[in-house]
């Protein structure tokens, strides 16, 4: 049997085992796999260079199937590798199993979860700008995407930035199949139309029947010799190709195939061919430098924005891991990324106005061992929501810095406004939240976000704010303070960052009417310190008031709320927050607008105790 019989017959043993997957699951996506069955044949019996028992070796080519749901393609390649066994893929979408219906981490030759489709190929320019730029590998990238999935703008991010960067060490292989879960594509089987596109962006662009093992071949070599770009096959394909009852028949999305074992048979029947991919070249990764950390110093009373003390500290950082890059949405003046991309520019990597590849980058740049931080506005990283989602499905490592939150930006008006970013990353599995007041507390955050296993997320200001701890101050994940307090406190006020001020005045007005007030900075507000807010809340008879510069929902108030619920202390909170749609202002404006300022607080903490203005 000569290369290209093999290769035949290896993309019909994938399409029995996705049709025997799929029937044993009563669900699944076997059209959708048998359509792009040839394509990853050829790709892993000549092309990927994979060692499977070092399924994290740096030299390894990434194989991400940005196409999700054709997830019984690619365990049956799993199979054909001899990683799964016939028992295993019977087990497919089982409670239980790591075959789950859309491909996760949880076997350990899956680099990242895909499935909500677009991402796959933003997640492989980050890993081929990895291996290009900071690896110095000469692995390459292959990237399965669906005909679909190009109606995404996240795809079309990536496509620009690949080509930006000249990454050469990517293929994308787009499955044009035609259909999509509901019917035909905006441009069906005109591959013409796709490869001007890609052209247009920059790309060397391959139009070849997705059928014939040969011409794939051929594809695939011209895609390994191309330099200066990246390529990308357009392979014309048949959905449901080798059952006439599917074939290129729309309705069969997503559906098990009514009469497996006659499907079965018309492939040909099972098979049990066995490859082993080719060793990944030899190469010595580059000797990454590990020095002491000397974290930026401030001086108590200083001014000095909680934003740039983030820049600061990310130099620092960079200084003493040479495993950190910095990505940043063309806002690195200010998000202070800047001062990273001066000290180690070889490291820091600028995404542009594309949040949604900017976040992809780093998932991408963090399978290969590095530690990414990616910035932008914090109002503007809610674009790229879905991708910090599946990030976390994907059990990434991943910091991020939202800038400009809350009405204490000013005059830039509600656009530019985060005020909900808190509850949109604490509602993401396992994350950190994290929102510091002043410029040493930020520092020591950000150097505690680098060791952090999953998605962390520090919040900072615009404005300059005043340093309250000194530079020798210790601050961990899931830590607090309590800056003001006394046996005879009455009210606990819990503040975070801008509002930690804010609080502070609204005690020293709250002493003079004889009312004590107890104040908690909550710099972290996922995990938060359960034990000190708890003991807040008891010596104060339950009397809180939390205040965030943050719309209501799901932020500080409801983090303080939900926590102290679980508990046995009683506890009454006052949640103020920023209450309609803010308009431009000066800052001080619109904190006393919002009814988050000192005033604000006072007026809220003497209602909850029950004391008239200046009673006391």
């Amino acid at each position: 049997m000569n290369a290209a019989e093999r290769r035949s017959e290896l993309a019909q043993q994938f399409r029995v085992d996705s049709v025997r997957m799929s029937a044993a699951a009563g669900s699944g996506h076997p059209t959708s796999s048998m359509s792009a069955a040839e394509l990853i044949a050829v790709l892993a019996d000549g092309y990927l260079r994979y060692n499977v028992d070092d399924p994290h070796n740096p030299a390894n080519d990434r194989l991400v199937f940005s196409k999700g749901h054709a997830s019984v393609l690619l365990y049956a390649l799993y199979r054909a590798l001899g990683l799964l066994s016939e028992d295993d893929l019977a087990s497919y979408r089982r409670h239980g199993s790591p075959l789950e219906g859309h491909p996760t981490p949880v076997l350990p030759w899956v680099d990242v979860a895909t499935g909500s489709l677009g991402q796959g190929l933003p997640i492989g320019v980050g890993m081929a700008l990895a291996v290009k730029a900071l690896n110095q590998s000469p692995a390459r990238v292959w990237v399965l995407c669906g005909d679909s999935e190009l109606a995404e703008g996240s795809m079309w991010e990536a496509f620009e930035h690949a080509a930006f960067y000249g990454l050469d060490n990517l293929t994308a292989i787009v499955d044009v199949n035609r259909l999509g879960q509901r019917g035909e594509t905006m441009v069906g089987w005109n591959l013409d139309v796709y490869a001007e596109r890609a052209r247009a962006f920059g790309w060397h662009a391959i139009e070849i029947d997705g059928h014939d093992v040969e011409a794939i071949d051929r594809a695939y070599a011209e895609a390994v010799a191309t330099t200066g770009s990246p390529t990308v096959v357009f392979a014309r394909t048949v959905k449901g190709r080798g059952v006439k009852s599917v074939e290129d028949r729309n309705g069969f999305h997503g559906k098990p195939l009514e009469d497996p074992e006659g499907a079965i048979a018309e492939l040909g029947g099972p098979r049990s061919i066995r490859i082993e991919p080719a060793r990944p070249e030899p190469y010595s990764p580059p000797k990454i430098p590990a020095r002491p950390l000397e974290l930026p110093r401030y001086e108590i009373g200083a001014l000095v924005a909680t934003r740039q003390a983030y820049g600061d500290a990310l130099a620092a950082l960079g200084s003493a891991r040479g495993d950190v890059v910095v990505l940043d949405g063309e806002v690195s003046n200010s998000t202070y990324a800047e001062v990273f991309a001066k000290a180690h520019p070889e490291r820091f990597f600028e995404m542009f106005i594309a949040e949604q590849q900017l976040v992809a980058a780093g998932v991408g740049m963090q399978v290969l061992g590095w530690r990414p931080f990616c910035s932008s506005f914090a109002a503007f990283l809610s674009r790229a929501y879905d991708f910090v989602r599946m990030a976390a499905v994907s059990r990434a490592r991943l910091a991020l810095c939202g800038s400009h939150a809350g009405v204490s930006i000013g005059e830039d008006g509600p656009s530019q406004m985060g005020l909900e970013d808190l509850a949109l990353f604490r509602a993401v599995q396992g994350s950190v939240v994290l929102h510091p007041c002043d410029a040493n507390q930020t520092a020591k955050l950000v150097a505690a976000m680098v060791g952090h296993e999953g998605i962390s997320y520090l919040r900072t200001l615009r404005p300059a704010t005043r340093v309250l701890y000194g530079p020798d101050e210790d601050f961990a994940i899931g830590g607090s303070r309590v800056l003001r307090s006394s046996d005879a406190d009455e009210v606990t006020i819990v503040a975070s960052g801008i509002t930690v001020y804010e609080a502070l005045a609204a005690a020293d007005a709250l002493a003079e009417e004889g009312i004590a007030a107890r104040v908690l900075d909550l710099y972290s507000i996922k995990p938060l310190d359960l034990e000190t807010l708890a003991a807040a809340a008891a010596v104060t008879e339950g009397r809180i008031v939390t205040v965030e510069d943050h719309w209501p929902e799901g932020g500080l108030g409801d983090a303080v709320a939900s926590a102290l619920a679980a508990t046995d202390a009683p506890a009454r909170v006052v949640k103020l927050a920023v209450p309609a749609m803010p308009a431009s202002g000066k800052p001080a404006e619109l904190l006393a607008w919002a009814g988050i300022d000192a005033a604000g607080i006072t007026s809220a903490a003497r209602s909850l105790v029950g004391a008239p203005a200046g009673a006391r």
